[in-house]
């Protein structure tokens, strides 16, 4: 409603929808011409799937895994000595998710999570299978 979209908050909220919506044109693109990576392919459709289903849990889960990927995260100072750590050649591995180096992938994977916030609010599961 009009009301509802005069209001400071209605006015945020229509702007990222707006945001997302420009956001997203590209993974729809991708997907219609064939050049999205299989990879995000792969996460999007286990991430709409699970939405459906009101598994946000496990939604969330997917998404964590397109977004960063399982690599593991240096923390601290790397080298301390004269010796390399033996796991150290690990944190450089493929296990990083390549997907955010892109900036419109990020545009896209960003709004794909706004989608996934919005949905959980407009359909609540049991909590035991809500984000928060």
């Amino acid at each position: 409603p009009d009301a509802v979209k005069r209001t400071a908050q209605g006015k945020v909220d229509t702007a990222i929808c707006k945001q997302c919506r420009k956001y997203i044109k590209p993974l729809f693109k991708e997907l219609r011409t064939g050049r999205c990576p299989a990879e995000i392919v792969e996460h999007v459709h286990s991430i709409v799937g699970n939405m459906q289903r009101r598994e946000y849990v496990l939604a969330h889960e997917e998404y964590m895994q397109l977004a960063i990927g399982n690599a593991p995260w240096p923390m601290g100072v790397t080298m301390v000595g004269i010796h390399e750590r033996s796991a150290r050649e690990k944190i450089f591995t493929n296990q990083v998710a390549h997907v955010l180096n892109d900036e419109t992938q990020r545009k896209y994977i960003q709004s794909l999570k706004r989608l996934m916030t919005f949905c959980q609010r407009k359909y609540p599961a049991a909590p035991s299978k809500m984000v928060f």
